[in-house]
């Protein structure tokens, strides 16, 4: 008995781990679009993607996130001892509502990507690709007389594994949804049952498309009574939700891609709409026209490549190379990332959309792409890192090597 009650306070400490990582990435995602989050200089020294910890304090209770300024800070506090934020010189381990500088771990590559961090990115790009899906396994069943909402047989969802890819053999399958139970990602309907290759129906704990309130973190007493596993609330299909992979496209809009030429001139070319990551086409000449999604005719975007010169491999990794390595993490939207790679190998950075994810991000244009979600593909085509970054998951997590000024 006393071990079941260790399990049960072990899973949802991860729950309540899965929850502060959605909202915090929920909330830098919002100060990022709010300009809060922004380069700041302090005591001559300058300190990129960073916020003040009174403004953000203002911002919490005035945005109704909290009802004062001291839950308000403990609500950072908890984000602080949960990894999530941190004093950009890590000097005082505790939230202030002064006139301090603060930043978030993603913004700045030193967010730990563990291995629970790890299997938590993995259910949910998963989960994402299991509810947009046509004809999802995701669906109404019941055992032993009981209804569930969004239930699986363990067989099925090793099927789908199959035949999506994500999984070599039913083995590494039965692996992989063994490693997500234990992480609290799914679990038996009733909670009586490990994870078997079975008809044993099953569903995820964490409802990731619903937007959260910073205050639900104060909560975790309520939580830990909850008996039911992803509840819908009202706010699960919000299209505005950061987790939702939305099926409706936002009115039309200009949206400009920018990109720097050799003569270091900023050009602008703007479409009816933003695309994703392959709104420019990726031709074998290595040209990339712009594929209007609107009525308006075909425009050329970056005839000519942003790069002064081009580097080899070697070059960008020999000692002192003019180069600084940085970690972005990009949130891809309804209508993709926002930014255009090209080059054999290395690849670069050719062109970014100022309104768009990756620009709130910090990818510019010249950078060279190391890695895309901890895979190496600085020897990689363009078209190649293009495919991992659309057929991956909606949060990229990119290291680029930037030039030095």
């Amino acid at each position: 008995m006393e071990h079941i009650s260790t399990n049960r306070r072990k899973t949802m400490a991860r729950l309540h781990k899965a929850e502060v990582m959605i909202a915090g990435e929920q909330l830098r995602l919002r100060l990022h679009d709010g300009k809060l989050i922004k380069e700041r200089r302090y005591h001559l020294r300058t300190y990129p993607n960073c916020f003040v910890a009174q403004e953000l304090t203002d911002w919490l209770v005035s945005h109704k996130e909290s009802p004062d300024r001291a839950t308000a800070v403990c609500l950072m506090q908890h984000l602080m001892d949960h990894d999530i934020v941190h004093h950009v010189c890590d000097k005082r381990p505790v939230f202030k509502d002064a006139k301090l500088l603060y930043r978030f771990r993603k913004d700045d590559g030193t967010f730990p990507f563990n291995t629970e961090v790890k299997v938590f990115m993995r259910g949910q790009r998963l989960y994402e690709h299991l509810i947009a899906g046509k004809d999802s396994i995701l669906q109404l069943r019941e055992e032993h007389g009981v209804a569930y909402q969004r239930s699986f047989p363990g067989c099925q969802l090793i099927d789908w594994l199959l035949q999506n890819g994500e999984v070599e053999s039913r083995r590494q399958g039965v692996e992989l949804c063994c490693a997500l139970q234990e992480h609290g990602i799914i679990q038996h309907v009733s909670k009586k049952h490990n994870f078997f290759d079975s008809g044993l129906l099953y569903q995820f704990c964490i409802n990731f498309r619903r937007r959260r309130r910073l205050s639900e973190l104060l909560n975790e007493s309520e939580r830990d009574n909850e008996e039911g596993v992803a509840v819908q609330t009202p706010e699960d299909n919000r299209p505005d939700s950061p987790f939702v992979v939305r099926k409706t496209l936002p009115q039309e809009a200009n949206n400009g891609f920018q990109s720097v030429g050799s003569s270091k001139d900023l050009k602008q070319v703007t479409s009816g709409r933003r695309g994703s990551l392959n709104s420019l086409q990726l031709h074998s000449t290595g040209l990339s026209p712009l594929v209007n999604l609107s009525s308006t005719p075909l425009e050329r975007c970056n005839p000519q490549s942003v790069l002064s010169r081009n580097f080899t491999c070697e070059e960008l990794l020999s000692p002192g190379a003019p180069f600084i390595k940085r970690v972005l993490t990009v949130m891809g939207d309804a209508l993709g990332w926002g930014f255009v790679v090209r080059g054999m190998a290395p690849c670069y950075v050719q062109a970014v959309d100022r309104g768009g994810p990756a620009a709130a991000a910090g990818v510019k244009v010249r950078q060279f792409v190391c890695q895309v979600n901890g895979q190496n593909v600085l020897y990689l085509d363009y078209r190649t890192v293009s495919w991992l970054v659309m057929t991956g998951p909606r949060i990229v997590v990119l290291e680029v090597l930037e030039p030095l000024e």
